[in-house]
């Protein structure tokens, strides 16, 4: 437990929460909402007071195809929210430095250790692609490595396949010639 008796945020349930999106890996309003644990509208109250804050490259609204692709992702289930106590516009998408300015308009506790396993999580996800990217320049090393041992054994198939070089054919039958 935290100092505000809530739970401890799991980082791998932030994980689960970012997207890529626009070449962005992002986290939408309502998921930080969530951990943050404030109302959705009242999370963008406090951007919109402090949109300085917040230029294009911290946080975009998404555009009808984008919210449409993320919803089938993680399957909601409302296609037409009006009256029914859904979504009646787009998320916000928040990147890694539009997530870390968050900490400075949410002014709570929770607020910054969210912010610090937010973060951890963002760190985390780019050592898995440093990871992933080394690991795929260790599997090309090896294919070629082995694409060069593998064309030996081959050549030593086809050797093995070729027919013998013709020899003199020795008659058969008692050659006189040949004594014992």
């Amino acid at each position: 437990m935290t100092a505000d008796k809530t739970p401890p945020i799991l980082l791998e349930s932030i994980e689960s929460k970012i997207f890529v999106t626009r070449g962005q890996r992002v986290m939408l309003d309502e998921d930080l909402a969530i951990l943050y644990g404030v109302e959705t509208k009242v999370l963008l109250q406090a951007v919109k007071r402090n949109l300085e804050r917040f230029p294009d490259d911290f946080m975009f609204q998404l555009d009808a195809a984008e919210w449409k692709t993320l919803r089938s992702q993680f399957v909601t289930s409302n296609e037409n929210p009006v009256g029914r106590g859904g979504r009646r516009y787009a998320p916000y998408a928040f990147t890694e430095q539009g997530v870390a300015m968050l900490s400075s308009v949410l002014r709570s506790e929770r607020a910054i250790h969210v912010n610090i396993e937010i973060m951890r999580a963002f760190v985390r996800l780019r050592q898995m692609l440093t990871s992933n990217a080394e690991l795929a320049r260790k599997l090309n090393a090896l294919e070629k490595k082995y694409d060069v041992r593998f064309k030996a054994v081959f050549e030593a198939i086809h050797d093995l396949m070729a027919p013998p070089e013709s020899k003199k054919k020795r008659p058969i039958g008692f050659a006189p010639w040949e004594k014992k």
